[in-house]
């Protein structure tokens, strides 16, 4: 199973939209595990991941998150600030899919 991590400064606003992304996977048919995680603990969950998708008030993290994950060949990428403000779920999971392929 493919798992999409998102990381936002306390893994709060960031968990309304992994329920949007967890309601279009299912209405799509996929089997994806989609979390939300705070900033800090992404290091000790990267591994796990598939793909990270930043919030984007946490995207200064990008240059490092993306140094970190390069050796694990895994994709990080900041969410699109109108995707996320207007919490399209079917925006950011396509990107997620996207960055899989």
């Amino acid at each position: 199973m493919k798992k999409i991590m998102l990381c936002c400064a306390a893994g709060m606003s960031t968990s309304m939209l992994v329920q949007k992304m967890r309601a279009e996977a299912a209405k799509r048919s996929m089997e994806i595990e989609i979390d939300a995680y705070p900033v800090a603990e992404i290091e000790s969950r990267l591994r796990h991941a598939d793909v990270v998708l930043l919030g984007p008030q946490v995207q200064f993290e990008l240059q490092r998150l993306s140094e970190l994950s390069a050796p694990l060949g895994k994709p990080v990428a900041v969410i699109d600030m109108m995707d996320y403000g207007t919490m399209r779920g079917d925006r950011v999971l396509d990107k997620a899919l996207a960055l899989m392929a």
